[in-house]
């Protein structure tokens, strides 16, 4: 029989996300390459000092059927260009997985996409629940001034693809235009059908 795990109690901060978390996952611009459309202000942010544009609060739970994943992720304020600090996105690796997220401060969007070029965008502020359903790839984009934070919830078994997001992109993305996010076509975008 197989040892069952004991349960945990973990402390969230609205404003800082998961306290004492287990490991933390820190992607810079440089880790950020290909997902801007705008690569000469990309390069110009990476000769300024490479600034960091989110973290990834992990609390350790099996990545196993039964479980349920947790984590906080804080996107900064800032931009590439006119696109707005943004997470790298993902489909899951088991796509028929949903998740959920959970906004306790800033705000932003929580941008989606199917396979097939179908996209949805959810305006995330605090007390806002996004569902985001099985077969919808998504990212997250900070575009307010301060740091956005949110809680995720997904099944332990779920996976995450990024492979795909890093090769065709995100049909839409999100840019500042006269102060107002607006969504706009992505133009190094290419067909997820596949």
């Amino acid at each position: 029989m197989k040892e069952l795990m004991k349960p945990i109690r973990t402390l969230v901060d609205f404003k800082r996300g998961v306290v004492n978390p287990d490991r933390v996952i820190e992607r810079k611009t440089s880790d950020m390459q290909g997902m801007y459309a705008d690569e000469l202000a990309l390069k110009k942010l990476l000769s300024q000092g490479n600034p960091f544009i989110y973290q990834i609060r992990e609390v350790n739970i099996p990545e196993e059927t039964g479980h349920i994943i947790y984590s906080t992720t804080v996107i900064y304020p800032g931009k590439v260009g006119d696109e707005y600090f943004m997470t790298k996105g993902h489909f899951h690796a088991k796509e028929g997985t949903a998740e959920i997220y959970f906004c306790l401060e800033g705000e932003g969007y929580l941008l989606m996409q199917t396979r097939q070029g179908r996209v949805s965008a959810i305006h995330m502020k605090p007390g806002v629940l996004g569902y985001i359903p099985p077969y919808w790839g998504h990212r997250t984009i900070n575009t307010g001034n301060k740091e956005f934070v949110f809680l995720t919830l997904f099944p332990g078994d779920a996976g995450h693809n990024y492979e795909i997001i890093e090769k065709c992109g995100f049909a839409k993305m999100m840019v500042e235009e006269d102060g107002r996010a607006i969504l706009k076509d992505n133009p190094k975008y290419t067909s997820l059908n596949g």
